[in-house]
């Protein structure tokens, strides 16, 4: 029944202005904004809607996974442009932040609603 339907994926920000600069401004995406909704371009034309809710609550999980060439790279930049990485008790994580000893290397972060965002190492 929706097998051809062009879906996309969405979450909720208590903020749509400070997300915008933040997903542009530290994150280097391409954004828009239409109807009061702001629409993440992600690359491989993945549309993800970004709206308000004023009694947001973060996601406790990943909302958003950016696979990357090199993670060190990533997390140092990140860190330069004010970004805080996830500490997770026994998780196994470096100096950076960086769990390295299951799957790909991978660091979590949130954004200014408290979302939780990660960076991995690509393969």
């Amino acid at each position: 029944m929706l097998g051809d339907s062009m879906a996309f994926s969405g979450f909720a920000v208590d903020d749509v202005a400070k997300a915008k600069a933040f997903y542009e401004d530290v994150l280097g995406l391409k954004t828009s904004e239409e109807h009061g909704l702001m629409t993440l371009h992600l690359a491989g034309d993945r549309p993800t809607i970004v709206y308000p809710k004023p009694d947001h609550e973060p996601a406790g999980f990943t909302i958003l996974n950016f696979p990357v060439e090199d993670i060190d790279v990533a997390v140092d930049g990140l860190t330069e442009r004010g970004v805080v990485f996830e500490r997770y008790e026994d998780s196994g994580q470096d100096e950076k932040g960086i769990m390295r000893q299951y799957g790909p290397p991978i660091a979590w972060f949130r954004d200014p609603a408290g979302n939780i965002l990660s960076v991995l190492q690509r393969d």
